[in-house]
């Protein structure tokens, strides 16, 4: 009995060995057969794989940058917020940190780690353990570039429970091991890091340290890298911001797998582990950093820009993912001081508003009285009005309590910053409509590259642009266009006219005879250099009566003002609406010799790689003759230099050893405060008044250009003659190089118009 049943025995263990090995072979050419299938997508059951081409370019949405004239990123342009770096800008400490952590044989693997995925095998699916997931950085960094894991990638078998998983897994190995062939070690390690997410908007790891600890990737220590290295495993859970216990204990699990790694050493540990995190963050949008406003202005035009031109392969540019780096010509130091400048001047002069104000409301008729009912029907014209019209339609008890209703909110204060605070609708229009509202803008008069644009005092609750969207009438900034056809007419600066009423008859229309701004007429004989630096309202308006509208309209469009202007006489005195960005741009012709360059702002465009593909360049036409020119700059030093003269307030120390011209300008009611000034080497223009015209200074002396809006180009003007490093000198305006044919020497002037008044009353006599 015993003797049969060895061979039976035997003979079964045979079967079960054999059957093991069918099992297995099936098991292994079964599953080639399947990673065969997934790799060609067979009969669409898989979801396709990227193709060859795909894997060599992989393509990730990258950030479009902004940049300074300097070098200096002003911001970017996203829907992922990611830049991407080299492997030659990661900090080793963040390279070892990634390796230790997230694949310790990633330098000996071909894209799949065979130990990680036994172990996996055998503690989550045999023993029921958490051994995660076994992927490489290959395999992760696949995931991360070509979706793998997205509803568009799947195919019909997808749906099978638990097919899907193993789907993925099946496509991500291909994958990371053609990225292995493709690609260096170091070359995959930065693709990873590159396009991985890492929470508060930040994807890729410039945008990352950028956030967290306000540094490049070369820059991070061995405790901030393994922070960012710890947000791999769940970016929400371990936030530094969020979650910092969290993210703490992760950050320390990270030093630690560096240790196990030789890395770090276990002395180094001890002591890094006891540190805090410390954080300098800062997530990017569009109301932080500098030229916002700027931003905004240049994002519509490079939106227009992408549509209208194609890449190779026919297809427009992607502004939020093309990775485009745009170079501006601002100047990121300038571009600092005008809004420091705006910042020192604005936060005083609202305090001195609110004192003029007291208890009264700043919205006013021209006889200075409150008018009624203006925030109610402010509000009307409101984005909040709108949606709840919408919602409850001609129920105006519905609407009224919705605006009146009170909710948290913060505003902008200049004293305190951000204030939390309980308002309604109604609350917050009263309380920023108080404000007054400013624009600025500095240019280069040589080449028209603009070198500072401020559009406001606080993009994050004042998003409108008062430099190229916000136009305001002039007021007496309107002036020199006047005294320019003047010029181009013969009339030398010396011309002398009286300070005396001037009457202009317009058929069909009353007389207009404008006072001058104190109400008085001195009836004194003044040269126009001299009317024009004490801004007197009756020479420009005579000199406007002997030219006609028509030829100052001319003038004015010649040299660069493109708005809508009446040739009507009031027009002398600035009654049509302009820009900042127009007026800049035409103060720019006297300087540049009478040759007229259209404002830019953005100098060239470069797609990711660096290739440039458009070099932009100034737009350049002459406007009036080189002598002319030199004649306008002549006439407004006179604001500097004639007794009286408007601009006689600004400090000695920027006028000492220097030229300058300005010009200031105050509108009816002070609803507008203008000045424009212009060195040898820079023109710039600011305005300063209510968000609304009726909102302005009850005192006329309190509310002209000269207080308001001139302080603001002095406080610039000192910071960049301050700074040696921009280049910026003091000197004369140059010269024509042909002698002048109008006499500016007044005394001499003076003799020689009565020698040929002298000489015409002797020809008369001898008539007779």
């Amino acid at each position: 009995m015993s003797k049969n049943s060895k061979p039976e025995s035997s003979g079964f263990a045979k079967k079960i060995v054999k059957f093991i090995w069918l099992a297995f072979l099936a098991g292994f050419f079964g599953f080639i057969l399947f990673v065969w299938m997934v790799s060609i997508n067979f009969l669409g059951l898989f979801g396709s794989l990227p193709d060859f081409k795909a894997l060599e370019n992989p393509e990730s949405e990258l950030a479009s940058e902004l940049y300074s004239s300097d070098g200096v990123q002003l911001g970017t342009y996203f829907r992922e917020n990611r830049s991407p770096v080299t492997y030659e800008e990661l900090s080793p400490n963040l390279v070892h940190a990634l390796i230790s952590t997230e694949d310790v044989r990633f330098e000996e693997h071909s894209g799949i780690d065979m130990i990680a995925m036994m172990r996996v095998f055998v503690k989550s699916i045999l023993l029921g353990q958490d051994a995660g997931g076994g992927s490489t950085l290959s395999q992760q960094t696949a995931k991360n570039l070509f979706k793998t894991r997205t509803d568009a990638s799947q195919g019909t078998l997808s749906s099978v429970p638990g097919l899907r998983m193993l789907i993925i897994k099946t496509k991500e190995w291909i994958v990371a091991t053609q990225l292995e062939k493709a690609y260096t070690k170091n070359e995959i390690l930065t693709l990873y890091l590159n396009t991985s997410e890492f929470g508060s908007n930040a994807y890729g790891i410039k945008t990352a340290a950028k956030t967290f600890f306000n540094k490049t990737p070369a820059e991070l220590d061995v405790q901030e890298a393994a922070v960012l290295v710890g947000l791999f495993k769940a970016p929400t859970y371990y936030s530094p911001v969020y979650n910092p216990e969290n993210s703490l204990r992760r950050r320390n699990t990270v030093l630690y797998q560096m240790v196990k790694n030789d890395a770090l050493s276990k002395a180094e540990f001890d002591s890094l582990s006891q540190l805090p995190i410390e954080l300098d963050y800062n997530v990017a949008n569009q109301n932080k950093g500098l030229a916002t406003y700027f931003r905004e202005v240049v994002k519509a035009d490079l939106l227009r820009w992408a549509k209208d031109n194609l890449k190779s392969d026919g297809t427009s540019y992607d502004l939020y993912g093309d990775g485009l780096k745009i170079y501006t010509t601002i100047d990121s130091r300038m571009q600092r001081y005008a809004e420091e400048a705006v910042s020192e001047h604005m936060a005083s002069l609202q305090k001195a508003f609110y004192k003029e104000m007291g208890n009264r409301d700043p919205w006013i008729d021209s006889e200075n009285r409150v008018i009624p009912n203006f925030i109610e029907d402010a509000v009307k014209r409101t984005e909040a009005y709108r949606l709840l019209k919408i919602r409850y339609g001609n129920d105006t008890d519905s609407i009224d309590l919705k605006l009146n209703e009170k909710k948290k909110m913060k505003v902008f204060s200049w004293e305190k910053g951000e204030i939390d605070t309980l308002m309604s609708t109604m609350d917050s229009l009263r309380y920023y409509k108080k404000f007054l509202q400013t624009g600025f803008m500095s240019m280069d008069p040589h080449t028209g590259q603009i070198k500072a644009w401020v559009g406001g005092m606080d993009h994050k609750y004042f998003k409108f642009d008062h430099v190229k969207q916000g136009k305001r009438q002039p007021g007496s900034t309107f002036k020199p266009f006047v005294y320019a056809a003047a010029i181009e007419n013969g009339y030398s600066p010396c011309y002398s006219v009286i300070d005396q009423p001037v009457e202009v008859y317009i058929p069909g229309q009353p007389t207009w005879s404008p006072s001058n701004a104190n109400g008085k007429f001195s009836y004194e004989k003044m040269t126009i250099r001299h009317a024009m630096a004490e801004s007197i309202n009756s020479v420009t308006a005579y000199m406007m009566k002997k030219l006609s509208p028509k030829i100052v309209v001319e003038t004015a469009r010649r040299l660069g003002v493109t708005s809508d202007l009446e040739e009507v006489p009031a027009l002398a005195l600035g009654v049509n609406d302009v820009s900042i960005y127009e007026m800049v741009g035409a103060f720019g012709t006297f300087v540049n010799k009478g040759e007229h360059t259209t404002p830019f702002y953005i100098d060239r465009i470069e797609d990711k790689n660096g290739n440039v593909i458009q070099q932009f360049t100034a737009k350049k036409r002459p406007a009036m003759s080189e002598e002319h020119a030199y004649l306008m700059t002549y006439m407004l030093r006179g604001g500097f230099e004639e007794r009286g003269g408007t601009s006689q307030g600004v400090p000695y120390s920027i006028r000492e050893g220097n030229e300058l011209g300005g010009k200031t300008g105050t509108t009816q009611n002070a609803s507008d405060g203008w000045y424009m000034g212009i060195s040898k080497d820079l023109v710039s223009g600011t305005w300063v008044g209510g968000d609304d015209r009726a909102i302005h200074f009850r005192s006329w002396i309190n509310g002209q250009g000269g207080r308001t809006a001139r302080p603001i180009w002095v406080k610039y003007m000192e910071k960049v003659y301050a700074d040696k490093s921009l280049g910026y000198t003091k000197g004369p305006f140059p010269r024509p190089e042909r002698p002048l044919s109008i006499e500016i020497d007044c005394d001499v002037y003076e003799k020689e118009s009565q020698r040929f008044a002298d000489f015409d009353y002797d020809a008369k006599k001898n008539d007779f």
